[in-house]
């Protein structure tokens, strides 16, 4: 075949046109004397081309001609031109898979396998598969005779003879026959072992369910026990190594490769557990330390190998309490944490790839089909099948899911179950990873079917059923719950009330007959909002489960539809903003404090659906927003109202910044650095109700002075309001101070300062439907005995005279908060030598702040509160960092600027930074100090109301663990976890704050 240089022969674009992607390649193994009798037949070209990957079926077919000997080749040339079904089977298999093509290369002969079908070939069982492994006698040719058996299931799967369900159920019936001939080897090897012993195995996973892959683990369970008149002991042992010769003679590679691996790790107490138990121990086991994921595995389990009756008997005997595991205690906690995706351990490069573990994947099928298995099959027996094709149709046919819905998910599974087949089939090789090069992607998509585009064809469909398996693996546990109390479509098959509230109460919910009656006051009728929340209730519903009280998510949701289901603006915006809606979720369902905040005014749930509606308002924003609502009021009263309608609201969005911030949603994982999350809240916090007292002033002011007050007047932010470190329930610690204006009397100046004080703390108080904000000034001079308000020069006189060391200290978070900013800053100019004093403390003053804090620690700790788990007071808890870190600032702030904060996690950082404390020791205290912060508004976000310790209340305890990252039924390692780091805190500052160090 020569052609003129530059000019392209006919061959090369005929090659191109039947889809060869190296032509040239392609022309040069056409010209080999192996194919000369074949090389123009048209038949061969085209068959070539209908092949997956023409290529490489061509390099396949001319390394089997070149391997047989001289007589068979042109048997094989002249069956494959005129034998079509050889052709397409032949083929077919050559170009999708490598491997068997390196078999054919290798036993060349095994092409004959292919040439003719009676009609028990076109669906072989296990007898079948059996006969054809018969004559395997040890590993080696055990192998052979296995991917002789895979060469024509293979063909059948490629050709489409078999669809996908019989094709894995074809593999799985080849894994049944191999299993049992690699234990007539092993018996055959030990036959005094096998006189010992009876031996069972049962398979589990894809192979007891009859859905194999062409490459996977093989799961089992060993059975055993000892012959008539053998000892048990002695039996076991026999029987241990029987099996695990059998094992090795799957698993171990030789000269003919390996078939596949046999893991036998879903047996009682895993690797760690016997390999071999009898009936009665593998019985005590399940019923006494078994875990739920335990039961979901047995779903499947099926005897293929060994003894029969023994097989059986072990079947029949976990049946009971596998369909019995519903009922177990634990259930519903370890269903929610088998809920939640587990993808933690797959590398962020491989996850957009992952087929089975990715979000979408084959697990999100298998997972939800297995958990309604295990819900509803305790008192339905048509769900008791280990195939998840069969199950899915069973559950559907029975009303547990929808019938569209299941359609869907089976169209779904089916293509990424043939997909998964087809990448494992070319190398024959265990996973799960959608390849990356375009040449793999290629033939991927070809052996599909796709053949005008076949990369954009693949990635297209599988995004599409990725993305419906998404969309519907959780909301074929709800949809059939709306339905049940909807009643909207006659004839369709529906849970009965009894089945829904199982199906509630297994996921979580603590009250199912009162849920059921808010679904159906939600979704019932056929308004347009009832149609909406219809679509919306079983994503809703998930998310809900998701947290630590799904009945309070449910009910607040009701609420708030109940109280803005009739706008437009809040239907579209939980309609068309997805965000909003699993927003909504979360905040509703994690605790009472965001959902009581929501309730006072539910058009705050714009803020849910806003791009930027999470991110705090600056305190100039808010400070202009409540002034100019002062300056529209007509009395003080009213504007307050307005203010504290502010903060409500502001509040809110805080609080729901903070949990969606702590839970993560599908699209925003949860924020890993918790210490931006605490300072977030504070600053939030703290510029919140600066704004809100900076408002009551202005109020207090023009109601009874106009515009200008007699005196100057500014407020101090002390504690945690002037370090910018409040919690959702802390009080607001200020000073006041005031400076008579210029021809007004000390006398008149007082009394006008004093009314003020009075005034603002009446109006940020009044009984209303928004939270009052507190204003505490107990740290003033003398204490609640001395004068509320004081001029700048009565602060001099008295702190130049009288102050004690414990209010130094105090003045360390001093921060004008609201009134004249001038002021403001001439009092902290004033009480600068107090805190920063030059030269630092005396030892009788470092003396006086630990007998203080040892004071503070024996008598202030509440009264039966556990010391460990004391968030303020408690052993390396708030108080221990804060004296820790406000020693080093008034030692060292007058030489080192970084400490003059009011701010504690600042200071910590400036100390380490000036070498006064080592990084790791300041980094242990950081941590505790960002713990104990979270600990305290966990407490106020769920139990609505302030608390310095872990709730008492299992289901309260499990929301501040969600909120703190711990999944569910992992409350003990969360105060193990606080125990920890808040004793090596209290080692710092044993060190310190009380040691030499110090």
């Amino acid at each position: 075949m020569t052609t003129a240089p530059g000019r392209r022969s006919s061959t090369f674009t005929r090659l191109l046109r039947h889809g060869f992607t190296d032509p040239s390649a392609a022309e040069h193994l056409l010209d080999l004397d192996a194919l000369a009798s074949v090389r123009s037949d048209p038949v061969l070209l085209e068959a070539l081309g209908a092949t997956a990957d023409p290529d490489l079926a061509l390099r396949g077919l001319v390394r089997i001609v070149e391997a047989g000997e001289e007589g068979e080749r042109q048997v094989l040339l002249d069956t494959l031109v005129t034998a079509k079904p050889l052709r397409d089977r032949l083929l077919g298999v050559l170009g999708a898979s490598e491997a068997l093509g390196d078999h054919l290369a290798r036993y060349p002969r095994d092409w004959q396998a292919l040439v003719t079908y009676e009609s028990a070939d076109l669906h072989p069982g296990v007898a079948e598969f059996e006969q054809g492994l018969a004559d395997a006698v040890d590993p080696d040719s055990l192998r052979v005779a296995y991917r002789r058996c895979l060469l024509t299931l293979a063909a059948r799967d490629v050709c489409g003879t078999t669809g996908l369900a019989q094709t894995a159920a074809e593999l799985a019936d080849l894994a049944t026959a191999t299993l049992r001939a690699a234990l007539a080897i092993a018996r055959t090897a030990a036959p005094e072992d096998a006189a010992q012993c009876r031996l069972a195995v049962v398979a589990m996973g894809k192979c007891g369910g009859r859905e194999l892959n062409y490459i996977s683990d093989v799961d089992v369970i060993f059975v055993g026990e000892a012959r008539d008149g053998v000892d048990e002991t002695k039996a076991m042992q026999a029987a241990t190594r029987l099996a695990a010769h059998m094992m090795r003679i799957c698993s171990d590679t030789t000269v003919e490769g390996t078939i596949w691996e046999v893991d036998a790790n879903l047996r009682p107490e895993g690797r760690n557990g016997p390999l071999v138990r009898t009936l009665s121990s593998h019985l005590a086991y399940y019923q006494r330390w078994a875990k739920t994921w335990e039961f979901q595995a047995l779903l499947k389990a099926r005897a293929v190998a060994g003894d029969p009756e023994l097989g059986a008997e072990y079947v029949d005997a976990v049946s009971p309490l596998v369909w019995g595991a519903a009922d177990r205690e634990n259930f519903v906690p370890d269903v929610q944490k088998m809920r939640r995706r587990v993808v933690d351990n797959i590398p962020a490069d491989r996850i957009e790839r992952e087929l089975k573990l990715g979000p979408g994947g084959l697990r999100d099928v298998e997972f939800a089909v297995q958990l309604l298995q295990l819900v509803h099959g305790r008192s339905d027996a048509s769900l008791h099948s280990g195939s998840t094709l069969e199950a899915l149709r069973a559950l559907a046919e029975g009303g547990y899911v929808g019938r569209a819905d299941a359609a869907q998910l089976d169209e779904a599974y089916r293509f990424l179950r043939a997909m998964e087949h087809r990448i494992q089939l070319y190398r024959l090789r265990r996973t799960h990873l959608v390849p990356e090069g375009e040449a793999d992607l290629r033939r991927l998509g070809r052996s599909l079917g796709m053949r005008t585009d076949p990369v954009a064809e693949l990635n297209k469909a599988w995004k599409r059923h990725a993305s419906v398996v998404r969309r519907l693996h959780e909301k074929i546990f709800y949809r059939p719950l709306l339905d049940a109390v909807a009643q909207l479509a006659p004839g369709e098959s529906r849970l009965s009330a009894k089945a829904a509230a199982i199906r509630l109460e297994a996921l979580g919910y603590a009250d199912p007959a009162a849920a059921l009656r808010h679904l159906e006051a939600l979704s019932s009728g056929v308004t347009r909002k009832a149609a909406i929340q219809r679509t919306l209730l079983p994503v809703l519903l998930g998310w809900f489960a998701d947290s630590a009280d799904p009945d309070a998510g449910l009910l607040g949701f009701r609420k708030v539809s109940d109280a803005l289901g009739k706008t437009p603006w809040y239907l579209r915006l939980l309609r068309d903003e997805g965000a909003a809606a699993e927003n909504l979720a979360r905040v509703l369902s994690a605790g009472r404090l965001a959902p009581d905040l929501l309730m006072r005014a539910p058009e705050a749930v714009a803020i849910l659906g806003d791009p930027g509606g999470l991110t705090p308002r600056t305190r100039e924003h808010l400070e202009q927003e409540v002034l100019a609502a002062v300056g529209r009021a007509g009395d003080a009263e009213s504007a307050v109202a307005v203010v504290r309608g502010v903060r409500r609201r502001e509040l809110f969005r805080t609080t729901a910044a903070d949990l969606i911030g702590s839970y993560g949603t599908e699209d925003s994982p949860a924020e890993q650095d918790h210490g931006a999350l605490v300072d977030r809240v504070g600053s939030a916090v703290t510029d919140l109700n600066a704004a809100t007292i900076a408002g009551a002033l202005r109020a207090a002011v023009r109601e009874r002075w106009g515009d200008t007050l007699p005196t100057r007047f500014a407020v101090i932010g002390m504690g945690r309001f002037g370090g910018h470190e409040l919690s959702y329930g802390s009080d607001a610690d200020v000073l006041f101070v005031h400076q008579p204006r210029e021809g007004v009397s000390d006398e008149e100046a007082g009394r006008a300062a004093n009314a003020v004080v009075g005034e603002m703390r009446r109006l940020l108080q009044l009984p209303t439907a928004d939270p009052p904000l507190l204003i505490d000034a107990d740290l003033r001079p003398e204490g609640r005995t001395g004068p509320m308000v004081r001029t700048l020069k009565s602060y001099e006189a008295y702190y130049r005279r009288w102050s004690l060391v414990w209010e130094s200290q105090a003045l360390l978070r001093a921060e004008h908060m609201a009134g004249d900013a001038e002021l403001g800053r001439a009092f902290v100019e004033l009480v600068d030598p107090l805190r920063y004093p030059m030269e630092g403390l005396g030892e009788d003053a470092v003396r006086e702040i630990r007998r203080l804090k040892a004071r503070m620690e024996s008598e202030r700790m509440p009264r039966g509160a556990d010391p460990t788990l004391h968030a303020k007071l408690g052993r390396g808890g708030l108080s221990d960092v804060e004296w820790t870190v406000q020693l080093i600032q008034m030692q060292h702030g007058w030489a080192e600027p970084g400490l003059r904060t009011t701010r504690t996690r600042e200071a910590l950082a400036a100390a380490c930074a000036a070498d006064l404390i080592p990084a790791e020791e300041a980094q242990t205290l950081d941590e505790a100090w960002v713990l104990a912060a979270r600990v305290r508004n966990a407490v106020m976000l769920v139990r609505g109301r302030p608390g310095d310790t872990f709730p008492s209340d299992a289901r309260e305890l499990a929301a501040v663990g969600r909120y703190l990252g711990y999944e569910p039924g992992h409350v003990g390692d969360m105060l193990d976890d606080y125990r920890r780091i808040t004793r090596r805190a209290r080692a710092v500052v044993e060190e310190r704050f009380y040691g030499a160090a110090g």
